[in-house]
């Protein structure tokens, strides 16, 4: 039985996943993306998966500083989601206008205001297909609000998720 592209995309439309702002900085400049493929490898070291499109125009950045940022957006923020995943057009730099931008331990922008931050280094990269599998080694973590829900990507949509503490 043979898969084809088009099958595979409509399939993984509906594997609901969290949305995410993954961005770098460094000497190559600051650049970023939407993510939905982020995943948990291991606790020691805490390592993330993150995997990119190898055409993504923050790729060079990616790679040449070594640094990424997992912003897990936050429903509030599905606009710096949209503006990130390229909806907008905008330049590189102007998505930085999007959103409240600070720092930890790589100089990765955070996005103030996520769920949760994981500020990583790059401990490896390995390429197949279209994209590139990114193996991110957690050099800081800066944790959101608790009493903010998350945006999860499902059914080729945005779509809040979870509730608020206490509710």
């Amino acid at each position: 039985m043979s898969v084809t592209r088009q099958e595979f995309r409509d399939a993984m439309a509906r594997l609901g996943a969290a949305v995410n702002v993954i961005t770098t900085g460094g000497p190559a400049g600051r650049g970023g993306f939407t993510a939905s493929a982020v995943c948990s490898v291991t606790d020691e070291p805490p390592t993330l998966l993150v995997c990119m499109n190898r055409n993504a125009t923050a790729a060079p950045m990616l790679r040449a500083n070594g640094t990424v940022c997992v912003n897990v957006v936050a429903a509030g923020q599905k606009e710096v989601a949209m503006v990130f995943a390229g909806v907008t057009k905008c330049s590189m730099e102007e998505r930085f206008h999007a959103g409240t931008w600070a720092s930890l331990a790589t100089g990765a922008p955070v996005l103030q205001g996520a769920v949760v931050a994981f500020d990583c280094r790059i401990a490896d990269i390995v390429d197949k297909g279209t994209h590139s599998v990114i193996f991110a080694e957690v050099a800081g973590i800066r944790g959101g609000s608790q009493h903010e829900a998350g945006l999860i990507y499902f059914g080729r949509d945005y779509h809040p998720v979870g509730h608020p503490a206490g509710d």
